[in-house]
């Protein structure tokens, strides 16, 4: 059975730091994408961040630009975020994600975490 389970979410002021953390289990992690995605109430999910397994691109959304970093460590079967210099508009409900497509769109990924709360406060 394939499980993500994230952590590291919380409450932060503006300009903090939060490293989002997501484990896997029951798939073979090396050869699939991965990515972080998050849906703010009302609006639509959208990638944040994905790492092709196909090709090892990176991909950020320009919202997160030089701010985000995402990682894999293959050997522990976990993913990253690392999120730096937060903003209030970064505050939504944050999920990993893998599949075997390239496009960082939440239909090119097909296992899903359950969501983890970052809030930025101004």
């Amino acid at each position: 059975e394939v499980q993500l389970v994230e952590s590291g979410g919380g409450l932060v002021q503006a300009g903090g730091s939060l490293r989002l953390s997501c484990a896997a289990s029951g798939f073979t992690f090396d050869d699939y994408s991965i990515g972080w995605f998050r849906q703010a109430p009302g609006k639509e999910r959208e990638g944040v961040s994905c790492i092709s397994s196909s090709d090892g691109s990176t991909y950020y959304a320009d919202s997160v630009k030089g701010r985000f970093t995402i990682s894999r460590d293959n050997a522990k079967n976990t993913m990253y975020l690392q999120m730096n210099s937060l903003k209030p508009e970064d505050t939504a409900v944050y999920y990993c994600a893998t599949g075997r497509k390239r496009l960082c769109l939440p239909s090119s990924y097909d296992y899903w975490g359950q969501g983890t709360q970052v809030t930025v406060s101004s």
